[in-house]
């Protein structure tokens, strides 16, 4: 009895320290050597995906900022900190914004390092891009190691240099992006929960080369409340769109019909 009383009291506890209720996301962040009073906006792609809309902006104040609001589904955001020492002028943070505490911690000397976590989707993210570095590693070394060779090259129009130099590089490119597409598949058909894989699907139907039934299937195995988002809508409307026949195609003649 003592034990149910005191899993009780952990369970009160719990919910009580919990800064959001449903539909809301915190946002708390570190800028650790950025000034006090530099600018953080809170942005999400536009309707068109070309360009940008501001949502909220504060102020960093002691190192450290603070964003709540209310959020219905998963989406991509980004944080764009105004002119951070030692990087460009507007370097953004990209995330997912979701329910729940999410955990920022800005790098001003290197925004690309900066880490997100607390939420499920941006733990995910953070090691889903992690593996991707793997996956590509074979490609960054090969840039960075002939990197100068290149410049020399092209400096000098040394042709067969910058040739070879581009079918090694090719090479490379055409076997990581191999290993990209699989690994992109693999993580899924493995974590049907993560918000990460219905952006993937997304953009598999924009892929020539994918095969359409394993990406319909995919897709079919996806958690509910991500089929019910807004990329998870756009796909099922694409599929339906695909598996229906050509806007324009030709009825078959009434004689013809058996």
């Amino acid at each position: 009895m003592k034990k149910i009383v005191l899993l009780l009291s952990a369970t009160v506890v719990f919910i009580s320290c919990s800064k959001v209720g449903k539909d809301e996301f915190l946002i708390t962040g570190t800028a650790a050597g950025i000034e006090n009073g530099k600018t953080i906006i809170l942005e999400t792609p536009d309707a068109n995906g070309m360009g940008v809309v501001s949502i909220d902006t504060v102020k960093v104040e002691n190192g450290k900022f603070e964003i709540k609001g209310k959020v219905t589904e998963p989406s991509f955001h980004m944080l764009q900190l105004e002119s951070a020492p030692g990087t460009a002028p507007y370097a953004k943070v990209p995330f997912i914004l979701e329910n729940g505490e999410i955990n920022i911690a800005i790098d001003k000397d290197s925004i690309h390092k900066s880490k997100v976590s607390g939420t499920y989707s941006n733990d995910e993210y953070a090691k889903f891009n992690e593996e991707m570095k793997v996956v590509q590693k074979k490609l960054m070394d090969f840039q960075n190691k002939n990197m100068q060779a290149m410049k020399t090259a092209q400096e000098t129009q040394d042709t067969a240099v910058i040739n070879n130099l581009m079918k090694g590089y090719s090479k490379i490119q055409e076997e990581v992006g191999v290993a990209s597409k699989t690994k992109y598949t693999t993580y899924s058909e493995t974590h049907p929960k993560s918000f990460i894989s219905v952006l993937i699907v997304q953009g598999m139907l924009n892929d020539p080369s994918a095969d359409i039934k394993k990406t319909e299937a995919i897709y079919n195995s996806l958690d509910e409340t991500l089929k019910n988002s807004k990329p998870g809508k756009a796909i099922k409307t694409r599929l339906t769109e695909m598996k229906s026949p050509s806007v324009g195609a030709s009825a078959p003649a009434v004689g013809d019909a058996k």
